[in-house]
């Protein structure tokens, strides 16, 4: 299936369509950093994003019409820095928020579905009348604003035509707020999804169930087969998961950094011959607030920054209390990236691209059940066009 990716960053969300059955044709974004991993990985015959076409610069300015044929897919992740805490909070004041360009690609392509990714932030009360106004936005993509028109005026004359009986380019838009260690992912890493599906696509689709959870974890730490399993000391065994419910024994424990780097040497000043991106970066401190993401426990969120990359939500704690930075390559497992793929630029970009990226593991799980709903309703519509054929002859018979 065909689809473009918008603000695609290092490249994770890419991955994760690619991996679900989506052969992504263009992508866009504004990073000469992220620009540059893409095209690198490409042009090292990397499969993922084998025969992509990166176009670097604004969204905006890129013209789409030149896409031809159906596409099946639009994906993105719109910049965070709007709706995210570290960022100023301005919402539509801000001039980074593209979900306005992001609702004019999805008309110009009239993609059968769309994914679009975002931080919790965007849900705060705080941008509650935005964040409405986003799902309307994106539900009606041909009604843009007016020229002079504030959004604010928009999200009015958005509501009056929603309640209308229109024929306009409509979506059927799911939103759902996840956090990415509930599908796998070893990071607690919530965000926001908006799916939608072109209304003449008859798509029965919910977002996929979660398949791990905290109770399992930190069941399996209590009763020992954690750290059997790691060849952990008793002294070293602390249980740091806090659950209030319990789950089935159907799901499965969330993944800890140990999980997900275990198995990689330790990093040194002159990296490593078999692992890309794996070098020591010196200059780790903890701090209060800044403490580092516990190494028997899914990672903190790993977080791009707004002036600069915040080490402290980026290091690794141990048990005996010691921290040290993740290397490009531990916080690449960490967001599920494969080994295989290399992160252009030094340890700062790198890490802002990784920051910024969707975890390959959810973007997969979100993607490929996407894919599959599609193909279904490809099913059921060509099913529902032969049934007529068949009655008349029937009929005539």
């Amino acid at each position: 299936m065909r689809s473009v990716e918008l603000f695609a960053g290092g490249g994770g969300l890419v991955l994760g369509t690619h991996l679900a059955g989506f052969s992504t044709e263009v992508v866009a974004e504004w990073d000469r950093w992220a620009c540059d991993t893409l095209r690198e990985n490409r042009d090292a015959g990397y499969p993922l994003v084998q025969g992509i076409d990166v176009r670097e610069g604004d969204v905006r300015h890129v013209d789409w019409t030149q896409v031809e044929g159906e596409i099946d897919l639009v994906s993105g992740g719109p910049p965070c820095q709007p709706f995210s805490a570290g960022g100023r909070g301005r919402a539509a004041d801000d001039d980074r928020d593209m979900f306005p360009a992001t609702a004019e690609v999805i008309r110009v392509l009239r993609p059968r579905a769309f994914i679009i990714e975002n931080v919790r932030g965007l849900t705060r009360p705080a941008f509650s009348d935005y964040f409405s106004y986003i799902k309307l936005r994106l539900t009606h993509p041909e009604l843009a604003s007016r020229e002079g028109e504030s959004w604010w005026e928009h999200y009015a004359r958005l509501q009056a035509e929603h309640t209308s009986v229109r024929n306009d380019l409509q979506y059927n838009l799911i939103t759902t707020l996840v956090n990415a260690a509930d599908y796998g992912v070893p990071q607690q890493r919530w965000r926001v999804f908006f799916v939608g599906f072109r209304s003449d696509v008859d798509a029965e689709w919910s977002f996929p169930e979660a398949t791990h959870s905290a109770s399992a974890l930190k069941r399996i730490q209590e009763n020992g087969e954690y750290w059997e399993r790691h060849r952990i000391p008793k002294r070293h065994r602390r249980v740091e998961i806090r659950c209030a419910q319990k789950d089935g024994p159907e799901l499965k424990p969330w993944r800890t950094v140990r999980d997900a780097i275990g198995d990689l040497p330790a990093p040194s000043a002159s990296g490593s011959s078999e692992y890309l991106n794996h070098v020591f970066q010196p200059g780790a401190r903890s701090y209060p607030g800044h403490t580092g993401s516990y190494i028997d426990a899914p990672a903190k969120a790993l977080k791009a920054g707004v002036h600069g990359v915040p080490g402290g939500e980026n290091m690794l704690r141990d048990v005996d209390g010691s921290v040290r930075y993740f290397t490009v390559r531990e916080a690449a497992r960490l967001q599920t990236f494969p080994d295989r793929y290399r992160l252009h630029g030094p340890w700062g970009e790198a890490m802002r691209q990784l920051g910024n990226a969707v975890p390959v593991l959810l973007a997969e799980t979100v993607a490929l059940s996407v894919r599959e709903h599609l193909d279904h309703a490809s099913m059921r519509a060509a099913t529902t066009l032969r049934t007529p054929i068949n009655l008349k002859k029937v009929e005539s018979a």
